[in-house]
Formats: structure tokens, sequence, C-alpha cells
């Protein structure tokens, strides 16, 4: 297949990822992005709602009481039991989740500006790791496909409409100019797992500091789904914290991230933090029984 010039307007792709640093809570709920889920200013966060279902329950080594003990010991790090629960939780997906499809909703701040929200169908497996993900809105039909160790671990993209068309496929370097235009972060991090290691590492990282407040709320509604959501919050910018506040939210019953929000310090002084990054995993159907065959460029149900 002939490799083929795009526009850096065909290839502003999302995947997600969150990038968390560990971080605390809003004084007022910041408004979501629908259809998700909206939630209105001075609403309590145990009226949050918009996660769908999981498809099939996955069978954990913890006890529920004990996957979500977030209370410090005697002289720990307020962080040290979030960092303990993440861990738990990477096991967890390591043990349970060979691949999943869902409803991926991002919106990331670029170069100082917040992009409008994507709307994207995502399939993910683990071994080896691929992610295939089809644009709904905006740029409805953009896809993009990525698999560790095929096509020369090359990203394959084609845009939405007329120009996707003539273009065809598209071989790009998942970290290159063009696939990075308008991104935070490659293909090659997105996806639940990716999440998770992410919020270990950067929580192994934050527990060297102080200057951390954090408080959790254990019953969350997201569509009707019990799930505990984590606020972190370096009060004081410090150049060690990426972060102001940070939320992720994990679903009780199946102990796996399914959103997560990110906010920077406010721009000015009584100010409202300032959204940098939202990922939102919806709809999410785990164990389909996927093969390298979902995830090739000859599949036909894909670049069609």
């Amino acid at each position: 297949m002939a490799i083929r010039s795009l526009s850096p307007s065909l290839v502003r792709f999302a995947f997600g990822l969150g990038l968390l640093a560990l971080l605390s809570p809003l004084a007022t709920a910041q408004e979501l992005t629908e259809p998700v889920y909206r939630v209105a200013k001075d609403t309590p966060a145990k009226q949050v709602s918009a996660l769908s279902p999981l498809s099939l329950a996955i069978e954990s080594s913890q006890a529920p009481g004990d996957f979500f003990d977030l209370e410090p010991r005697e002289g720990e790090h307020p962080l040290t039991p979030c960092l303990r629960m993440a861990k738990r939780s990477l096991a967890e997906i390591d043990a349970n989740v060979r691949d999943y499809s869902c409803d991926f909703t991002k919106r990331e701040r670029v170069d100082g500006k917040l992009g409008a929200p994507s709307f994207m169908y995502m399939q993910t497996m683990h071994e080896p790791f691929g992610v295939y993900l089809l644009f709904k809105k905006p740029k409805r039909g953009q896809e993009c496909l990525y698999v560790d160790g095929e096509c020369n671990n090359k990203l394959l993209a084609r845009g939405h409409g007329w120009r996707g068309t003539i273009a065809g496929v598209l071989h790009l370097d998942p970290k290159g100019t063009r696939a990075m235009d308008g991104q935070l972060h490659p293909i090659t991090k997105a996806g639940i797992r990716n999440l998770t290691e992410t919020i270990i590492q950067i929580a192994e990282n934050d527990v060297n500091f102080g200057e951390c407040e954090v408080k959790h709320h254990m019953d969350v509604k997201i569509d009707g789904r019990p799930t505990v959501m984590i606020e972190a919050t370096h009060p004081v910018p410090r150049r060690d914290f990426r972060f102001h506040v940070a939320k992720i939210y994990i679903d009780r019953e199946y102990h796996i991230p399914v959103a997560f929000q990110a906010y920077s310090w406010p721009e000015t002084d009584g100010g409202d933090p300032v959204l940098e990054e939202q990922y939102i995993y919806t709809n999410l159907k785990i164990n389909n029984g996927y093969t390298a065959r979902e995830f090739s460029e000859d599949n036909p149900a894909i670049f069609k």
C-alpha cells in the first residue's frame, strides 16, 4: 500500500490515557461533557451520573472492603492507600481483562487551548497491545489503528469524509508530528491499563513529597453503578507536581478505572481550577475474544 501524506487536520484523533498527578477536590463541581454526563455547579459528588455497566463481572481475589481500604496507616503519606489500591487494580486487569470494547470520550488542553470533546468507539486488546478507534463526533468516520509489532509499529489512520476516501489509509509514526498534532499522548499510551500504570508511576513519585490532600467518596453513582471517586489536591504549585486537582473513578464491583479528570491551578486568585484532561470509558464490554484479525488492516469491518 502506498504511503500518502495527510494534513494535520485529518489526524487529530484522540485516545486516552489519564496522566494522574495526584491532587484534591474542587470547591464547586465543574460542568462536564454531554452526552456522557453533566454536573451542575454545587452538585454533590454522590449525584454525579454517567457511566454504563460492564458486560462481564470480574472475580476479585480481594474482599470489597479490603480493596477499597483508603485509610492511611500511622505515619503513611495520604497517597499511600491510593497507591496500594492502584496496584491491586492493575493486578485485577492483568488477571481478568484480555480485551474490551467501549465508548470513549476525551477532552484535552493542548498548547493552552481546551479542545472540544471527542466521542469514539474503542476496541482494545492487551496481548499484544492493540487499539482501534472509530470517531463518532466530531470527524465522524475517522479511524485509527495501532498494534505493537505490526506494520513496523506504525499508526494506521484514515481521515473522515471525502479527504479520507482520496488519501486512503496512512502509515504514520505514532509519536511523530502528524499523529501527535492536537494530542497530549500517543496512541501507544491509550486505554484503561495504561491509565492505571500511569497512576501508579505518579503516585510513587508524589509520596516523596508533602503538601497533598486526599479525599474519597465511596458511593458515587455513575449511570446507576457505584464507583469510588478519589480526589487528590496539591494546594501549592510546585515543579514536582503535574496537576492541582485530579479525580479518578473506580468501579466498585469490577475494580477498574472508568473515568479521570485533572485540573491545573486557577489562573487568577479565587478562580476555578483549569481543566487539562478528561477521559471517560462507557458501555464497557470485557473479554470479547478478540484476535489479531479484529486488529488487522485487512479486517473488512474497518477501513471500509
